[in-house]
């Protein structure tokens, strides 16, 4: 393993620590869940790592998120909808040319895979009707995720390893 795939290895694992404790310790109850600043962590793990160590830091710290806070019936469904959303955001972050929009677009982007996913995986344990219950939430959610990563995304720029990261 060289050098940089170390710290690629290293801020994967620091990023799904992070995802992990802004999932899980901050978060504000709400009837179908709760709403969490974790979200815009997975959104800056596809920017910065880019899709493999993105997709995987994000879905591991979501993952773990979801059985610390007693919700293990979402733990796969979130490892698969977080890793997708991450995969996604780094696509679109790269494709676009590393631009702030391209960071707005990302996560509004990834905002409709984690609704659909999630609205998907409770349709089939909760109905029609349980599963279009959570997809404001969700909204509410993507929302505070895309403002909170845009807020976060021109610091982290200017760390020269980070900078770096993302360039690959």
């Amino acid at each position: 393993m060289n050098t940089n795939q170390l710290k690629k290895f290293i801020t994967a694992a620091l990023m799904a620590a992070l995802t992990c404790f802004a999932t899980y310790i901050i978060r504000v109850p709400s009837p179908t869940g709760y709403i969490h600043p974790g979200d815009s962590f997975v959104i800056l793990s596809g920017i910065i790592l880019g899709p493999l160590y993105g997709a995987l830091s994000a879905g591991i710290g979501s993952m773990l998120a979801d059985i610390l806070a007693a919700y293990p019936q979402y733990a796969v469904a979130t490892l698969i909808i977080k890793a997708l959303t991450a995969l996604i955001c780094s696509f679109i972050y790269r494709h676009l040319r590393r631009k702030m929009y391209s960071v707005i677009l990302a996560g509004l982007v990834g905002g409709i895979i984690v609704t659909l996913g999630y609205f998907s995986v409770e349709y089939f344990m909760y109905g029609f009707g349980g599963a279009l219950s959570g997809v404001p939430l969700n909204g509410v959610q993507n929302i505070f995720g895309i403002i909170l990563s845009t807020m976060l995304y021109p610091l982290l720029y200017r760390i020269p390893q980070i900078k770096d990261m993302m360039k690959d």
